[in-house]
């Protein structure tokens, strides 16, 4: 059974994170302009007045006129926070924070965290009463029972909103989903299987309840405490523990056991042991979801039964049992039906719309976001990927549907496809292509050279590298250095990270032969100006051991300016032959990806140089799995107004015609008209209109002023600038990049030396 590396992180480090930039992870943006004195006006006095009188007459207005149908209230008072226990209700902040920028993340959904410092179930349920129409539905977390058994049970009756405890139904929804599967793949009945329940806690009953309404029979449920069997009979059992009550003569797990068909573990390391899991029944099912250590390992239980099937709550076996797959999509699709519940029905569609997109031949788009490896239905594929593009349109959709059907929906979704695509559009489309990328390098990994491995930064990043498995860092620094900036990020002085500089003398003479046959014709360079070159520039050195083949790549940058730093590799690497050199950005704003070019190297690019722009560039956009559609951008449309800057880009269109490239391409136009679908009917003619995801800048300048713009006024998310056509697979971090771009950088350092064919000794 294959196993991945978990990532590790210090406290330290995840303090740092938390505290950087502003305070948290969540802040609050207006979806409507803010800026002139009518946009106020309309905002707030005396324009609000309208809607205001409008939802008073109708509350069902409140969806179209607030933010109500897109809202969801996380709700905490910190009584179970994550397996550390109760540690009241500002503790669990950060926690609610979390679960808010997961609803965002995954499936577009607004999410306010409230933390209620109560211990008292009616004080709660009455705090949660009196703000619940301010929201769309309501997510219940880190509740202990029997409090989130009682609360959950009386906001349903109270509210005509969504109340969802996640602890407990997105691990029943995500499990039933497995447990369908694996019964498929081994062939079974779920009306004649034996399940045990080890676990009686509200993420266990849930479970249990969600199996019940899948057809798994009363009597041929055993569920297990700390105590033993819960049998009919036993004293002092709650009203929740005694509706699983069976008649039995079973008292423990090891007499429960026996024959048993399928284990649901929610309860804590090393319960289940192995001579228990060699007295089940033919082909067991074992669910073992204690976190972060399961009641026994697959390695343990692999030791035993060869035919079992397993799953765990930990990301780095298959067939992970994780919530994130459910929650967001099934607030999505309540909400967007304005649901009154999620009930029963909702919950089952979830569960098999879940098992049924795991059956699916899984497409190459998808195959992209998943780092190139193509899963397969079967023992270790039960359940799809937590990044699984596919889950934003297929889960939302059933949910809604099953709502629609069950009557608790109070508006109709009529075209179901639409919807669907209309999901699509919800997720950041940058995520998934970095997510693919990540998981790609993993399996081959490369060494990537950080080169300013002092600066801290780049420092953190190559960490994350290391820990996050994506391939082997290598910091030019010294070592001195390194020892005190990790104990400053609160790491040992001793980490294991690779370590390199001029004192390897080894490598510094190679290095300088290499650099004096190189560059005494091209620049008339002695050898001592190489040694001087080698030993005293970090980028020289970098380069060096990329050319030289001691590493795969290398990212570099941050402390520098962008030409400061190609200068210097642009002594030791070439151009690759026949393609041109340039700096391209990926930018992603509102769901849209879009491509620019120039934006670092050619400050007024000429017509054939935008023509193999626009060439190399459809090669790179290919490779992140878009289709090309490029656009040669200017302050003119088709040649409106008519000018020398616009004959020299329409000669570039004209060169890619005469070459008959594979792509689609036109220009020249202003970046409205290649961007906006409302110019379509302007310029019927024209496929890139309003279509394209390549902008082809006249400029360096022009490139540039964009894409920082976008950026810092319009918080558009940018990668890169992608540093295209070098010889080898090195990139150029801006000033003041943050760790996470020094890390993206990297990775895509990494997948290039994996996709593109480089030529070492340059």
């Amino acid at each position: 059974m294959k196993k991945t590396k978990i990532d590790h992180y210090t406290d330290k480090e995840a303090l740092d994170y938390h505290n950087s930039n502003k305070s948290g992870k969540i802040e609050i943006n207006s979806s409507k302009p803010m800026t002139s004195k009518r946009d106020l006006a309309l905002a707030y006095s005396p324009g609000v007045a309208a809607p205001v009188r409008a939802i008073s007459k109708n509350p069902e207005l409140a969806y179209d006129y607030t933010t109500k149908g897109n809202l969801v209230a996380v709700i905490s008072n910190g009584s179970a926070i994550l397996g550390m226990g109760n540690l009241g209700a500002l503790a669990s902040k950060p926690v609610m924070e979390g679960k808010a920028v997961l609803f965002k993340r995954f499936a577009d959904i607004d999410s306010i965290d409230l933390e209620i410092n109560s211990s008292n179930a009616d004080e709660i349920i009455n705090s949660i009463k009196n703000f619940a129409p301010s929201f769309g539905g309501i997510n219940l977390e880190d509740i202990a029972a029997p409090d989130c058994f009682i609360i959950e049970e009386k906001l349903k009756k109270i509210l005509d909103i969504p109340v969802f405890h996640d602890d407990q139904h997105g691990t029943a929804i995500i499990t039933t989903a497995a447990l369908i599967n694996a019964l498929d793949i081994n062939n079974k009945s779920i009306k004649d299987i034996k399940v045990v329940v080890n676990g009686a806690g509200a993420s266990a009953m849930a479970c249990t309840n969600l199996f019940k309404k899948s057809g798994v029979s009363q009597k041929n449920i055993t569920m297990v405490d700390r105590k033993g069997v819960i049998y009919k009979g036993r004293e002092e059992l709650n009203k929740w523990k005694a509706e699983h009550a069976i008649e039995t003569k079973n008292r423990t797990l090891n007499d429960a056991i026996e024959n048993a068909d399928v284990f649901l573990g929610l309860s804590a390391k090393g319960t289940l042991s192995k001579n228990m899991v060699k007295k089940m029944a033919k082909d067991p099912i074992i669910f073992a979801c204690a976190n972060p250590d399961p009641e026994i390992t697959p390695e343990e239980v692999m030791e035993v039964r060869e035919d079992a099937i397993i799953a765990t709550g930990r990301s780095d076996y298959p067939n992970q049992v994780n919530n994130l797959i459910g929650f967001p999509y099934i607030f999505r699709g309540a909400l967007d039906v304005r649901a009154k519940t999620i009930n029963e029905e909702m919950k089952v569609a979830a569960a098999h719309a879940i098992a049924a997109l795991a059956r699916e031949y899984v497409p190459d788009e998808v195959v992209a976001a998943m780092g190139g490896e193509r899963p397969h239905y079967g023992k270790e594929y039960i359940i799809p990927s937590t990044f699984d593009p596919r889950l934003i349109s297929v889960i939302p959709a059933a949910v809604a549907g099953a709502a629609m059907k069950s009557g608790v929906a109070r508006k109709e979704i009529k075209d179901f496809e639409l919807y669907k695509e209309q999901l699509k559009q919800r997720l950041d489309p940058s995520v998934t292509i970095m997510q693919g990328i990540n998981n790609q390098i993993k399996k081959n990994p490369k060494k990537i050279v950080f080169a300013d491995g002092e600066d801290e930064n780049t420092l953190k990043a190559a960490i994350a590298f290391k820990n996050s498995g994506l391939g082997i860092p290598v910091l030019v620094a010294k070592k001195d250095t390194i020892k005190k900036k990790l104990k400053e990020i609160g790491y040992s002085e001793n980490f294991d990270i690779e370590i390199t500089n001029s004192t390897d003398k080894q490598k510094r003479e190679n290095y300088v032969n290499f650099l004096f046959k190189k560059m005494q014709r091209e620049q008339g360079l002695l050898e001592r100006d190489c040694d001087r070159m080698v030993r005293n520039d970090r980028v020289i050195w970098a380069s060096c051991m990329v050319s030289c083949g001691d590493a795969d790549g290398a990212v570099t940058g941050n402390t520098r300016r962008y030409g400061a730093s190609l200068e210097k590799i642009s002594k030791v690497i070439e151009a690759r032959p026949g393609e041109i050199m340039f700096g391209l950005n990926m930018i992603v704003n509102k769901g849209k990806t879009v491509f620019v070019g120039d934006t670092s190297v050619h400050e007024y690019p000429t017509s054939e140089q935008l023509a193999e722009i626009a060439i190399s560039s459809a090669r790179v956009v290919r490779l992140f799995g878009f289709d090309p559609k490029v656009a040669f951008v200017s302050h003119s449309t088709f040649g409106q107004p008519l000018t020398s800057r616009t004959k020299h880009i329409r000669r570039a269109v004209e060169i890619l015609r005469e070459k008959e490239v594979d792509f689609k391409f036109d220009g020249d136009m202003q970046p409205d008209v290649a961007l906006n679908n409302e110019y379509k009917e302007l310029y019927p003619f024209s496929e890139i209109v309003g279509n394209s995801n390549i902008l082809i800048m006249p400029g360096q300048h022009s490139a540039a002023i964009s894409y920082k713009m976008m950026r810092e006024l319009g918080g558009a998310k940018v990668i890169g600038p992608l540093l295209v056509g070098l010889g080898q697979p090195i990139e150029i971090a801006p000033l003041r990049s943050s760790t996470s771009d020094i890390l993206n950088l990297a990775s895509i350092a990494a997948y290039s030396a994996s996709v593109i064919s480089y030529n070492k000794k340059n």
